[in-house]
């Protein structure tokens, strides 16, 4: 009976850990490049269950019998196993800014951060006033060659990350994706942007802000040569979550908490009554 309390108890620590999820994944539904998580859950050996007023064994002639036979199996709780991020691809979202840049397939771009070089899939970069290509926290992006400078507005990305930049324009950038290939007279390449990916990405660890780390798990980052992901200039990425896909699972969380916690009042229930009324015969 106490066993009982402790498998309710076990299911409802496991759907609260569910619902912080699917409500984070909720939250970010508008972040953009966000990959959303995903619990997987694991259950406590099962024990087996046999009659215990019949035991031993009867023997015959022809041999035995057990007289305690197996009645089924029995759960003892389950636990959270792991919160893995799925890195599907999110849909594009056209915005015709020249600093907004989103990668189609698999990879990140990089950025030099205070603790090391991190990795991101949010590409909605700016310019600092020093030149720099810089990630809205202000993290500088990096090139293949180091920080991407650039001495002023008028670059352009083609699809393999190689950037560009035309000297004798210094006109609205935000006319530059659109530019014709006969405009741009005088170009420099200033650098190719840096996209890693990793051995193992299941493994890879989410450190807020967009940001990603590897882990001993993860293996090291590499440089993608083949099968390069795309670089699409004046696009970003959204979040990969399905609202009604993450309502619906929360509702079905909520009830599975709400089942284990009856199953634990009905166990003190039966539990009060042994205690109060068997125990007095």
């Amino acid at each position: 009976m106490v066993r009982g309390l402790y498998t309710g108890a076990s299911g409802m620590i496991a759907q609260m850990k569910r619902i912080d999820v699917l409500s984070n994944n909720l939250a970010n539904v508008n972040t953009t490049s966000y990959k959303k998580d995903t619990t997987i859950s694991k259950s406590f050996p099962e024990m087996l269950v046999r009659r215990i007023n019949d035991d031993g064994v009867r023997k015959l002639p022809i041999g035995s019998y057990d007289l305690m036979p197996v009645i089924g199996k029995m759960g003892t709780g389950v636990e959270i196993n792991e919160v893995y991020t799925r890195y599907t691809q999110g849909s594009f979202k056209q915005t015709e800014n020249p600093f907004d840049l989103a990668l189609e397939g698999n990879g990140f771009f990089c950025v030099e951060t205070e603790r090391g070089e991190r990795y991101t899939r949010n590409g909605s970069f700016l310019i600092d006033r020093d030149g720099w290509l810089v990630t809205k926290n202000g993290y500088r992006v990096l090139g293949e060659n180091g920080p991407v400078q650039l001495k002023k507005n008028n670059f352009m990305v083609d699809e393999d990350g190689n950037i560009f930049q035309n000297l004798e324009y210094a006109g609205d950038p935000l006319r530059l994706v659109s530019m014709e290939e006969n405009e741009w007279n005088e170009t420099v390449l200033v650098d190719r942007l840096k996209t890693v990916d990793f051995p193992k990405i299941r493994y890879v660890k989410k450190e807020g802000d967009s940001l990603y780390m590897e882990t001993d798990y993860s293996g090291a980052a590499f440089v993608k040569e083949a099968d390069r992901p795309k670089v699409r200039q004046g696009f970003l990425e959204q979040s990969n979550v399905n609202p009604v896909t993450e309502m619906v699972n929360l509702i079905e969380v909520h009830r599975s908490y709400e089942a284990n916690q009856r199953m634990i009042q009905s166990h003190d229930a039966a539990l009060g009554k042994a205690v109060n009324e068997v125990g007095r015969v």
